[in-house]
């Protein structure tokens, strides 16, 4: 070792290297840029993680709604949206919302029903479809060849069935699971026909006045094909569960169908499996039916000049989890009978019980005339009760 070197660097220190990456700053600025490099480090985390957070939770709705309704394979999760989240932190110009999460969505719920599991809403040409929806939403409707982009989110004036999703800024979310029904206005019906399918004419159609808002004429039609008929509509039904039973070669047919209807029948299920009886299927034995089915042709014992199922918000239904086409022993005494049907009316006041807004008829019926026992349910907005053998 040279002796003179302490003596050598004390005269002629050198100059320390810089570190070849911060070459030009000062130790000062290069504490400053670390920090602001770790900050930026950590608000991207906080994004992604925040993201992957959200994205989990809209897959695990998704795949419990999938389970509710029958699917064995749920969908797969959808893609992770990087690129946007980094967009949002290096590009502030691009706007905020990166993706659509479920809280966003929340203005659709009442469409969904008390239940959560109307799949439907049924609206007239170019009215509106839904209300509160967040500033800068936009409603996209696409049905065959055919897409709508409304600010205010009215309906397309073409009828038909309509898929639905919600664009924010730059982001969209199809909804799946959720149809726009777009109605063949009333007016359409020309001599009791829509085209060559026969409905014939409602009770206060030709004069008189209805005693209720709730028999006045529909306001329009839903078109069914035979390309739409398996639409779901609610997590255990379709289109074609409640078609009039006629005319069964003619296309396209026309249905009312009321989405509380559907709401009152869901959540019906769900109190007869909190009551201990599990609900895998349940079979529709009559749905809307047509002025003309209603009052003509077969037996029609039980079928009012007013009833229910012309206005589409009624249905007959049992419980039929074996698949042999009659109600299932639901009470447990090894007998298939009206008391069978009384437990779906139990069920039923406990829903009416809980949903004031669904309040309506409940009929129970016994075994006859080629049908088995079953249970008549409506939403006809006032409470009614009794017990037949003829059709609800």
């Amino acid at each position: 070792m040279n002796p003179l070197a302490p003596v050598a660097e004390s005269l002629f220190p050198r100059k320390r290297k810089r570190h070849r990456i911060f070459g030009g700053l000062n130790e000062r600025q290069e504490h400053i840029f670390t920090w602001i490099a770790v900050v930026v480090v950590l608000l991207f985390m906080t994004a992604w993680i925040g993201a992957i957070h959200d994205l989990l939770e809209q897959q695990r709705e998704v795949v419990r709604e999938a389970k509710a309704a029958g699917v064995k394979t749920p969908p797969p999760p959808p893609p992770m949206p990087s690129q946007q989240i980094v967009a949002q932190i290096i590009q502030p110009d691009v706007p905020a919302t990166a993706y659509i999460n479920d809280a966003m969505l929340g203005f659709l719920n009442p469409l969904r029903g008390n239940s959560g599991k109307v799949f439907f809403t049924t609206v007239t040409p170019g009215s509106s479809i839904a209300s509160g929806a967040p500033n800068g939403a936009k409603s996209v409707l696409t049905g065959g060849t055919a897409e709508k982009i409304s600010s205010d989110f009215t309906a397309p004036k073409q009828p038909g069935v309509y898929k639905l999703a919600i664009q924010i800024d730059q982001a969209m979310r199809k909804l799946d699971d959720f149809n726009v029904i777009t109605l063949v206005p009333f007016s359409e019906k020309q001599g009791g026909h829509i085209g060559t399918y026969y409905l014939g004419n409602w009770p206060f159609e030709n004069g008189g006045k209805p005693k209720t808002p709730a028999y006045a004429n529909p306001a329009g039609f839903i078109e069914v094909t035979q390309e739409n008929v398996d639409t779901p509509i609610s997590a255990h039904f379709k289109l074609r569960n409640f078609l009039t039973k006629d005319q069964p070669n003619v296309w396209p047919k026309y249905l009312l169908l009321n989405p509380k209807l559907l709401d009152k029948l869901e959540l019906t299920i769900q109190e007869l499996e909190a009551m201990g009886h599990p609900v895998r299927h349940v079979q529709v034995m009559s749905g809307f039916r047509t002025p003309e089915y209603n009052h003509g042709g077969g037996n029609t014992e039980g079928r009012a000049n007013l009833s229910r199922h012309m206005y589409g918000d009624a249905s007959d239904i049992f419980v039929d989890n074996d698949g042999n086409g009659a109600m299932d022993d639901l009470n447990g005494d090894h007998r298939v009978d009206a008391k069978d049907s009384e437990v779906i009316e139990q069920a039923v006041e406990r829903v009416e019980r809980k949903n004031p807004s669904l309040v309506g008829g409940v009929g129970v019926y016994s075994a006859c005339c080629g049908h088995g026992p079953f249970t008549h349910i409506d939403v006809r907005g006032f409470r009614a009760r009794w017990r037949g053998t003829g059709n609800g």
